[in-house]
C-alpha cells in the first residue's frame, strides 16, 4: 500500500512539473556560438545558456528565484519567506511560491533581446508599482552582454544594502567556483578554487569575475566590471537533484532612495578557465583604454 502512495505521489508531482514547464515561454537568441533562452513567464529572465544549438543548459531556473537577474533590499517589512522574517525585495522573475513578474514591454531578434518589467515582493507576491527592471541582452560572439537598468520611483528611502548585481544561479555539475583573489590583477596571478558551503560564504573578485566549472575546468563565468565582491553558495550538499545548484552574486552596496537609477553590464561567457580568464581581460584592457 505504502509503494503504492509513493509511486502515485511521484507520478502526481511529475505531472505537475510538467504543466509548470509546458506553461512557461521561453524565447531563445542563438548566433551558431551560444544559445540563450529568457522566460517571458519569470519576468524575462535569462534561465537558458548553451554552447552551440543543441548543448546543456549551463544555468539553472528551479524557481522564480533562480536564474540571472535583478534582485534589490531593502528595509525589514515584517514580511516572512517561509518562515524567515524578510525585508523590501524586489525580485525580477517573481515570488517564492512561482507567481510570476509582469513583463511590460518585450521585443527580440536573433541575436538582441530588450525587456521591462514589473518585479514583485519575494515574499508577499505583491506587485512592486514603484520599480522597474531593463535588461538589454546582446550575443557577441562567444560573449553574452546584459545591459540591467533598474529605476526606483518610491518615496521611500531604505537602508544601504548588500545588492546582488546580479543573481546567478548554474546547474550543480558545476560545483567549483574559481576566481582571482590576490592583490594583484590581471597579471596571471594563481587563482582560487573552492567549493562553497551553505548558506552562504563571502567572496573577493581582484579581476571582477568568477566561474563554475566542472571537473573537467569546463563552465560559465561572469563578469561584472563594478563588482570587486561577491557571495556565493552551493546548495543541496554536492548531491545531484532537482533544487541542487551553485550560486554567486557579484555585489554592490548602496540604498534604494527616491529616483534612484541603477545601471550596469554583466558579461557571461562559457569555455575553460584559461579561455574564460583570456576574455574577461580582454574586456577589462579595453574599459581601461577607453578611459
Amino acid at each position: 500500500m505504502m509503494i503504492r502512495c509513493v509511486i502515485a505521489i511521484l507520478l502526481l508531482f511529475r505531472l505537475y512539473v510538467a504543466r509548470a514547464q509546458s506553461a512557461d515561454e521561453w524565447v531563445y537568441l542563438d548566433n551558431g556560438t551560444l544559445r540563450l533562452g529568457v522566460n517571458k513567464t519569470a519576468g524575462a529572465c535569462v534561465g537558458f545558456l548553451s554552447a552551440g544549438t543543441d548543448g546543456p543548459s549551463v544555468l539553472n531556473s528551479f524557481d522564480r528565484g533562480r536564474f540571472v537577474q535583478q534582485s534589490y533590499y531593502g528595509a525589514p517589512d515584517g514580511s516572512k519567506w517561509v518562515e524567515n522574517p524578510w525585508r523590501y525585495n524586489p525580485v525580477q522573475g517573481g515570488d517564492w511560491h512561482g507567481k510570476p513578474a509582469v513583463v511590460l514591454e518585450f521585443r527580440s531578434d536573433d541575436t538582441k533581446l530588450y525587456a521591462k518589467t514589473k518585479p514583485l515582493h519575494w515574499a508577499t507576491g505583491a506587485e512592486i508599482q514603484e520599480m522597474t527592471m531593463e535588461e538589454w541582452i546582446e550575443l557577441k560572439g562567444c560573449l553574452v552582454r546584459i545591459r540591467f537598468r533598474m529605476a526606483y520611483s518610491g518615496e521611500m528611502e531604505h537602508p544601504v544594502h548588500h545588492q546582488e548585481i546580479p543573481a546567478f544561479f548554474v546547474q550543480p555539475e558545476l560545483g567549483t567556483l574559481v576566481l582571482y583573489d590576490g592583490d594583484e590583477p590581471w597579471t596571471g596571478g594563481e587563482l582560487t578554487r573552492r567549493q562553497p558551503g551553505f548558506p552562504n560564504e563571502a567572496a573577493k573578485l581582484s579581476e571582477h569575475w568568477a566561474a563554475w566549472v566542472d571537473r573537467n575546468d569546463q563552465g560559465v563565468g561572469l563578469y561584472v566590471g563594478v563588482a570587486d565582491r561577491a557571495t556565493c553558495y552551493r546548495y543541496g550538499n554536492g548531491v545531484i537533484r532537482k533544487d541542487s545548484c551553485s550560486y554567486i552574486a557579484p555585489l554592490a552596496e548602496f540604498a534604494l532612495k527616491p529616483g534612484l537609477v541603477w545601471e550596469y553590464d554583466a558579461w557571461i561567457t562559457l569555455g575553460s578557465v584559461k579561455e574564460i580568464r583570456e576574455r574577461f581581460g580582454a574586456l577589462h584592457a579595453d574599459k581601461e583604454d577607453s578611459k
